[in-house]
């Protein structure tokens, strides 16, 4: 008898026991779930704050950002991308020792991935190395000499089929100081310093090249060449005494030419931003860099909270200078798909196929249905209209000046190389009527791109499309953080 009761006592107590130990296993679950819940919660909050508002149509155009998001990840992204991988695109000719005109250079990069390597001249294309307008390799015409004895030996070096009329046309041209508006201070090719870099070599990336060096670059851009006076603080500014909540007031004041001249800067600093996001060095350690993307970094410039509502504008401001770089890769379609121009390095059967590439990208272009109308700038009377395209044009020149100014060798080399493409982005846009009445089969001076220019128009605008894929990327991998 007590026997069964000790067993009965036995099993009440461990019935005791496993119903304790399911109620705390239990509790503990739903603790961790709340807790779970809490951090997805949190973590929806910050992919949110990052790219809720990135969405409709932008200001200034009739484009939506989803409309531009699938166009560019799915059509001309992986076409631009595998162009910039071509001979004639990967090298670009720079000077990156022009000292700075305006403040004595007092900084150094932060790490040794901020140097630039030179090409060695035995790397580089024979047909690129002979000069600006080797991109013409086939005969125009039948033949006069040419006037200047140094001339005919010089452009004797390009290719041995010029027609003697082309290499005279040519000749006319290196000595002919451009009549058209160049929105840059382009870099002397014949200067001792300057030399081909290969950009694919050279990839931009996170630097370390940040503080009072770096802010100074940027505030002279933004405080003294954005049509701007200095009583209106741009927000988010150290030195103003207020947040600026004025700043958006005044700019929805200005005119639509200066207000796109804001856009198109901070468009472009967004782009920088991202690209050192996406190739951030994430660990240096026994001789080997690791790099990749970093969330955190991407969240402290873009962020909804971390920038005070300004990562929304900063981005679609992005979006903007996409269209318009993407408006002059329209207009200047024309130009290059004459039979006369040829993207030459040398070797035929590349060049035909770089051509080829660039002829899809245009194609692409071309089938998209929103693009930016320059028609409504300076359009309005004659004379003020032509003030303020000349004022438009010497403040973006300026600010390519200022690159000169960057400390870091491969912040200066992108920076200089970005800023000439949205110049000669605008020169094409400005060109229009020159550009079509161009002839068909013979070089003109009309309208004319150096190979510099060319280079530096699709590279930068290469560097746009690869923005927003990585807009793209930076969206998934906040969701993966769920």
């Amino acid at each position: 008898m007590w026997r069964g009761s000790l067993e009965a006592l036995g099993v009440l107590l461990l019935a005791a026991l496993l119903g304790n130990l399911a109620l705390a296993w239990f509790q503990l679950n739903k603790r961790e779930a709340e807790a779970s819940a809490e951090q997805r919660e949190q973590l929806e909050q910050q992919e949110q704050s990052c790219f809720c508002h990135l969405t409709g149509v932008l200001d200034d155009c009739f484009c939506d950002v989803e409309s531009i998001d699938v166009f560019n990840n799915f059509k001309i992204y992986p076409r631009i991308k595998k162009l910039t991988e071509r001979d004639y695109f990967r090298y670009y000719k720079v000077n990156l020792k022009r000292a700075c005109p305006f403040w004595p250079d007092d900084s150094h990069c932060a790490i040794k991935d901020c140097h630039v390597e030179a090409c060695p001249e035995s790397q580089i294309p024979a047909g690129i190395k002979s000069g600006n307008y080797n991109k013409y390799s086939q005969a125009a015409d039948d033949a006069t000499d040419l006037s200047e004895c140094q001339q005919a030996r010089e452009l004797g070096a390009i290719n041995s089929t010029l027609s003697h009329r082309s290499k005279e046309a040519f000749a006319d041209w290196a000595r002919h100081d451009d009549a058209q508006d160049h929105f840059c201070e382009l870099d002397d090719e014949s200067s001792p310093d300057a030399e081909y870099v290969d950009l694919l070599l050279n990839p931009e990336g996170y630097t370390g090249y940040k503080g009072p060096s770096a802010w100074r670059v940027w505030n002279s851009i933004y405080e003294e060449n954005c049509f701007k006076p200095r009583s209106v603080y741009r927000p988010l500014n150290p030195l103003a005494p207020s947040r600026g909540e004025s700043f958006y007031n005044w700019l929805e004041g200005l005119c639509l030419e200066k207000r796109v001249f804001y856009r198109l800067i901070s468009g472009l600093h967004s782009s920088i931003n991202i690209h050192l996001c996406a190739r951030y060095l994430l660990d240096e350690g026994w001789g080997r860099s690791v790099w990749g993307p970093n969330v955190e970094e991407f969240r402290s410039r873009f962020d909804t909270a971390e920038t005070k509502g300004e990562g929304t504008r900063r981005l679609k401001n992005l979006y903007f200078l996409y269209l318009m770089e993407l408006r002059a890769l329209y207009k200047v379609a024309p130009y290059f798909e004459r039979a006369a121009v040829h993207l030459y390095t040398g070797n035929g059967r590349d060049d035909a196929r770089t051509k080829e590439l660039l002829l899809q990208v245009f194609h692409e272009i071309k089938m998209f249905p929103m693009h930016f109308d320059e028609k409504s700038m300076f359009a309005g009377h004659q004379k003020e209209a032509k003030s303020l395209k000349e004022e438009f044009r010497l403040h973006f020149k300026n600010i390519s000046r200022i690159m000169d100014c960057v400390g870091c060798t491969k912040c200066r080399l992108w920076g200089k190389l970005q800023t000439q493409g949205l110049g000669t982005a605008l020169k094409v846009l400005f060109s229009e009527n020159q550009i079509k009445n161009l002839p068909e089969r013979s070089p003109s001076k009309g309208f004319q791109l150096t190979r510099q220019e060319v280079v530096a128009l699709i590279n930068g605008f290469a560097r746009l499309s690869t923005s927003i894929h990585q807009l793209h990327n930076f969206r998934l991998l906040l969701k993966e953080k769920r």
